[in-house]
């Protein structure tokens, strides 16, 4: 089944025009990449798919229909995302931010804890395992667990980013500019860990603006330009369309 089927998605902000019609999809163990100029509406499909703005159109997470679900339903679902920019709890060490993953599904709650305090503590101490094994997992050696997340080389920062919203197990991640201000060893480090997650199953949804990244992971293309799709299909095929070359690079084949 199609992880992640988009149709028909439209967004509007008072009197612009985000987003006019883009429907796409993505199966578990893919990656479709999405690419446009600035402002073209990339973001506000993010926005749009994980009901954090007014929208129409349809969206379905494993076939079933998210119309009224909360964000944070569907990220307990799987649908989780990335932002542009790393959102991190500044005051908490790596560790800590990565228990915050977990809260949600271990936590006991206030009550819980004022009244089973041994429970409490035993759920702190499993999501305190769990992150270990997150940070782990992505790669975040011992050594940065007690170090604040700010103060990460800024690659490691990039990838820590994903590991938060991938978290207890994300089926599907929409993953915005991961590579913005990396390159080098650091962009290789992040193609070979989106690859990592591909093989693992999950669906992803890749926004990136390093044209040689994308066209070395993505499966499929999507191209959105001021709001609406003028290419859908494999990198090399999208890569010659006359309307990419023309919002690219203002000019066709």
């Amino acid at each position: 089944m199609t992880a992640l089927r988009v149709e028909g998605l439209s967004v509007r902000y008072g009197s612009l025009q985000a987003l006019d019609d883009v429907s796409f999809a993505v199966d578990g163990g893919e990656i479709l990449g999405v690419i446009g100029p600035n402002g073209a509406g990339k973001s506000s499909s993010f926005a749009a798919v994980t009901n954090v703005v007014r929208r129409t159109g349809r969206v379905l997470l494993h076939g079933e229909d998210t119309d009224e679900v909360p964000t944070q339903v569907l990220a307990r679902r799987g649908l989780r995302r990335t932002f542009q920019q790393n959102s991190f709890f500044g005051g908490l060490s790596v560790l800590e931010n990565a228990m915050t993953a977990f809260q949600v599904e271990r936590g006991t709650g206030l009550g819980g804890a004022i009244v089973t305090p041994w429970r409490e503590a035993r759920a702190r101490r499993e999501c305190r395992a769990a992150a270990h094994a997150l940070l782990a997992d992505f790669g975040i050696a011992e050594r940065h667990h007690d170090t604040r997340p700010d103060d990460l080389p800024y690659g490691l920062q990039r990838v820590l980013s994903v590991a938060l919203a991938h978290g207890p197990g994300a089926s599907v991640l929409l993953v915005d500019e991961p590579a913005a201000g990396v390159g080098g060893d650091d962009m290789r480090a992040l193609a070979d860990l989106l690859r990592d997650l591909r093989e693992r199953g999950v669906a992803i949804v890749l926004i990136e603006h390093h044209m040689d990244l994308v066209m070395e992971i993505v499966d499929r293309l999507l191209v959105i330009d001021r709001g609406e799709t003028i290419a859908y299909g494999p990198p090399a095929e999208v890569q010659r369309d006359p309307r990419v070359l023309e919002a690219y690079l203002g000019r066709t084949a």
